[in-house]
């Protein structure tokens, strides 16, 4: 049967034919007409065909009939046709902006933003609906103008539309107050200018009304409790009410919405909504929302991890109401959109944080397995969220003492995770790492030989304050309570001269890291302190001059924390620490010592107060004692006897004590 032969390659495909007409100049408007129904047609929906008619150029063609419409709809026969001709190009650019960030860049930098605005006040309410829906698409996207709340004919304008009889037009108004209301200024202007209570009558509304109110409410009340009292407040009248049953709407969103709406309120203040009953519904009614097989079910276990983050008593509930087992099933019976497991992950890492009882059930239930499965998703949002969810679960000292995270399955997946590319996921894996290598058994060196040391040492020099910290923090953690043969292999790896690096870092959380990493390195056998007198003490005089300059006092006490564990040696190691803390007669530098005891800090007086114990505990301390009353600090411990920390006063106690005895 013949065949008909190929176009030439030349030949306009069916998309730059439509084009083609669009931007025809001789082509009558029923022909552009025709064509923008077209283009609207095939781009709902659509990314892929989205894209590839951003890149023919379709909306600056379409902006073009827009505004050229708008310019000759000043009446005549040619008007009902206009009209469509403006329905059509506005709804058209709506579906380019729908969900595609590349669309919005194009509606805006073509300038059909402000004609979209210009058609508000057009007499025909299908006009002013197509434009009000195009807007509420624009402004579901960050790339969307911030809406200036402090102009008051900005503000006035925002009222005019929530005061709209047309239901598109004052969900627009809801649309703007939910894209750009982020401060605490921009949250209290429009709460004194009677925008809350426009919002709370909208609340009875038409479902788009509701469901967009409920979204700008929760913009306005978020974190601001000044706000969230005059929303409860009786000016407002029974709001709370109104929200609370709407809880219970046919309609998924709106369910979520209000329920959102209701953690809000009790996120701002610990004064609302602590019955137990009204708690225990919200994580129900979420639970539910987490079976809905669209956007509802991705966005429910956020809202759960909302709820329940930091807050025991709503764990402890969430616990009896079986939820643990629920968010289980859940993954098991995937798969989901990477943005619903993402939450699902969320949602066990909060559950787990405080409660042993939900880390026993997660790895009862072997939800490990998927954790790990995870970490090589290819979402670096679901791979971050494993980790996070990893680290919550192995918060579980029993557990990290029976090794149930020692293993290759999870630290393989792990290590590989500090290579990620992604700086969220990196830093998320050190968090899981740095509680897994605290494991209390002999399975440390699974890690070292998985190269994890390596690449921590690696981190430990990124540019990026927030991975170095992570990464001494992980280091710190792994050196907890190791071997002399650990050590050994960790510090083939990180150097004395990377160790001074670290101690002196600009940042101050990294110092203090670094010098708890050498703590725990000169911790245990008497062999272990002289790891601080490499290289002829540089390292050890780097922790002298930081307690000399420190300015934040978690630094200090961890360098007083070394001096103590150094100190805990033999008389070498304690004439050191001496000629640290005294270095020359008449020198400034001998009362650094009584500072420290003098200070504020409970903690800093408990270490200051623990190095002096070790330095005094040997019976060849009298000369240190000698020097100890010279400079002040015996005196100084006899006015300790009464101090308010408990854990002072016995140390200092044990000091003195032992001092006397010389």
């Amino acid at each position: 049967m013949p065949t008909s032969a190929p176009p030439p390659s030349n030949y306009p495909s069916r998309s730059e034919d439509l084009i083609g007409r669009l931007n025809s100049l001789h082509a009558p408007y029923e022909a552009k007409l025709k064509a923008l129904r077209e283009l609207k047609n095939q781009i709902i929906g659509n990314r892929t065909k989205k894209l590839a008619f951003l890149k023919l150029g379709a909306v600056p063609s379409v902006v073009s009939i827009l505004s050229s419409a708008i310019a000759e709809n000043g009446g005549g026969a040619n008007l009902e046709f206009n009209e469509s001709v403006i329905i059509q190009s506005a709804a058209a650019i709506g579906s380019f902006a729908c969900g595609l960030d590349a669309g919005v860049k194009a509606v805006l930098d073509t300038r059909a933003f402000p004609l979209l605005f210009g058609l508000i006040s057009h007499p025909n309410e299908k006009v002013v609906d197509a434009s009000a829906r195009s807007l509420k698409l624009i402004y579901q996207s960050k790339l969307a103008p911030k809406y200036d709340f402090f102009q008051e004919k900005n503000m006035d304008f925002l009222l005019s539309l929530l005061n709209s009889k047309n239901e598109n037009v004052t969900g627009l108004g809801a649309s703007i107050i939910t894209h750009s209301c982020h401060t605490c200024t921009e949250q209290q202007t429009l709460s004194e200018s009677g925008v809350i209570k426009k919002l709370i009558s909208l609340l009875g509304g038409s479902l788009i009304q509701r469901d967009a109110s409920l979204e700008s409410l929760g913009a306005i009340i978020k974190e601001n409790p000044v706000v969230v009292s005059k929303f409860m407040g009786p000016e407002n009248g029974r709001a709370l009410n109104v929200v609370t049953e709407l809880t219970k709407d046919r309609n998924p969103r709106t369910r979520l919405l209000a329920c959102v709406c209701l953690i809000l309120i009790k996120n701002s203040s610990t004064c609302y909504l602590q019955d137990a009953g009204i708690k225990t519904k919200l994580i129900l009614i979420l639970l539910e929302l987490i079976d809905d097989p669209g956007q509802v079910g991705d966005e429910a276990p956020f809202a759960l991890s909302s709820l329940i983050a930091e807050k025991e008593d709503l764990q402890k509930i969430a616990f009896d109401s079986n939820v643990v087992d629920r968010l289980c099933n859940h993954v098991e019976k995937g798969p989901f959109q990477a943005k619903r497991l993402q939450g699902i992950f969320l949602a066990l890492g909060d559950l787990c944080s405080k409660l042993e009882c939900c880390r026993d059930r997660l790895l009862y239930l072997k939800a490990i397995n998927f954790l790990t499965d995870a970490l090589t998703h290819d979402s670096p949002e679901v791979r971050a969220a494993a980790c996070i969810c990893l680290k919550n679960v192995s918060r579980s000292v029993k557990n990290l003492s029976a090794g149930h995270f020692m293993n290759e399955a999870v630290i393989i997946p792990l290590v590989q995770l500090l290579h990620d590319t992604c700086t969220s996921v990196q830093i998320a894996a050190l968090g899981a790492i740095s509680n897994i290598v605290v494991d209390f058994t002999v399975h440390k060196s699974t890690f070292i030989q998985c190269g994890g040391v390596k690449q921590l040492v690696q981190l430990s020099k990124s540019m990026d304050s927030t991975i170095r910290v992570n990464a001494v923090w992980a280091l710190k953690n792994l050196m907890f309570l190791v071997n002399s043969t650990c050590k050994e292999e960790i510090l083939s790896e990180l150097s004395p001269s990377m160790l001074i690096s670290l101690i002196c870092d600009p940042e101050t959380s990294v110092q203090e890291q670094a010098l708890a990493l050498v703590c725990n390195l000169v911790d245990g056998p008497i062999d272990s302190v002289e790891y601080v007198f490499a290289e002829e003490g540089l390292l050890l005089n780097a922790i002298g001059r930081q307690l000399q300059s420190a300015s934040k006092v978690e630094v200090v006490i961890q360098g007083m924390y070394v001096l103590s564990n150094v100190a805990s040696g033999n008389e070498f190691h304690k004439e050191a620490v001496m000629n640290l803390l005294f270095p020359q007669a008449g020198s400034d530098t001998q009362t650094i010592l009584i500072k420290f005891l003098q200070s504020t800090d409970s903690r800093l007086r408990t270490a200051s107060v623990w190095t002096l114990v070790n330095l005094t505990s040997s019976p060849g301390a009298n000369s240190r004692v000698m020097k100890l009353q010279t400079a002040g600090i015996v005196s100084q411990l006899k006015n300790m006897f009464n101090d308010p920390c408990l854990d002072v006063k016995l140390r200092a106690r044990t000091a003195l004590g032992q001092s006397m005895s010389q």
